[in-house]
């Protein structure tokens, strides 16, 4: 009988903040969605920042993300891919510690590191750092999926392809990876989904720019960091600007997140 209580008071906390936690989501999103549409134009997309638009920031954003992707993706998938195929014993556990840890480091400490590695010595923020910091973060989360979803691949592909006489990395190649092909998918999908949405790391690495560029070596244009900076200003059209851009951002969030989700259910 007293099992039976503390079961139902423990389920009872639980729905409970569960449904404190759905309120407060719920909140923000509408709070979001009236001052982010009321904000709209579509003037947002066709001007830069400068001239009170959104187009340089929406466009730096995504290619310092897609650069971090191209150069992050291959690397988390080959460490995935040793750790969960040739890497055994004590080393390979810590580099997979290592990577738990680095997927869950705080991404001011990141954009700390980035700067002190590529902006100081350089003399000036720029798109590159920006990028690096993004690949940084990447990186161990493409590491955890890659290893994730080959560990899910049945034993017994390994065996029949070895039996038909293909060498370990043809194995892998050309039938482990093929297998786990929708839930790596997936996994690059949300880590995309993550890193272009991130401030703290830019903040102190790529800064933002008001005017269209594609000068990495230079402030790059960042959604982000510009949110940050607009909601700070003193003038209403700068606050309703970074209603907008927020809005905005969600919905590209919004939208890879639904893709996975859907490349998931796919899979099932």
């Amino acid at each position: 009988m007293k099992r039976l209580i503390i079961n139902k008071i423990a389920l009872s906390l639980s729905v409970l903040s569960a449904l404190i936690g759905l309120v407060f989501l719920a909140w923000i999103l509408v709070t979001l969605f009236s001052k982010g549409i009321n904000s709209l134009s579509f003037s947002l997309f066709t001007q830069d920042l400068i001239n009170g638009g959104l187009r340089n920031l929406i466009f730096g954003q995504f290619l310092m993300a897609l650069i971090a992707t191209i150069i992050g993706v291959p690397l988390g998938m080959m460490a995935g891919i040793y750790l969960r195929e040739y890497g055994h014993g004590k080393y390979a556990n810590i580099i997979r510690d290592l990577s738990d840890i680095m997927m869950s480091a705080p991404s001011i400490i990141i954009g700390s590191f980035v700067f002190v590695l590529i902006v100081e010595p350089f003399g000036s923020i720029n798109g590159w750092a920006g990028s690096i910091a993004l690949t940084i973060m990447l990186i161990p989360i493409v590491v955890s999926t890659t290893d994730n979803m080959l560990s899910l691949v049945p034993k017994e592909l390994r065996e029949a392809g070895i039996a038909l006489g293909g060498g370990k990395h043809q194995v892998i190649l050309s039938i482990i990876l093929k297998a786990a092909r929708v839930g790596l998918m997936t996994g690059i999908l949300l880590g995309f989904a993550r890193i272009i949405g991130e401030t703290a790391p830019l903040l102190f690495t790529s800064g933002t720019n008001s005017f269209w560029t594609t000068d990495l070596n230079n402030a790059f244009p960042s959604l982000t960091v510009s949110i940050y900076n607009l909601a700070n200003f003193p003038t209403d059209k700068a606050r309703d600007l970074a209603w907008a851009a927020s809005f905005i951002l969600t919905m590209i969030v919004l939208f890879i997140n639904i893709v996975g989700r859907f490349f998931t259910r796919d899979k099932g």
